[in-house]
């Protein structure tokens, strides 16, 4: 149950920050999917880092967001350089 609930905060987090960053990007549904479960795992890495969340807990929706739109931007700027 707790993958489909990562699953589900990836998909409205990406979705998310997509609308946030409009653009043409490579890739369709899946892609955001990932990038917001990426974007979701490094907002709570970065948390655990930092002190907000403790080992195993979850990032919250807005941190998801924060690490979606961070990824996205990285996914972006790679993609370019190519």
């Amino acid at each position: 149950m707790e993958l489909l609930g990562w699953i589900m905060t990836g998909l409205l987090a990406g979705a998310l920050a997509r609308l946030v960053m409009p653009g043409r990007d490579p890739g369709g549904c899946v892609v955001t999917i990932l990038l917001g479960m990426a974007g979701a795992l490094l907002a709570a890495f970065v948390g655990q880092i930092m002190g907000f969340y403790a080992p195993g807990q979850r990032a919250s929706f807005i941190a998801a967001v924060l690490g979606a739109i961070a990824v996205l931007a990285l996914y972006r700027w790679f993609s370019v350089r190519r």
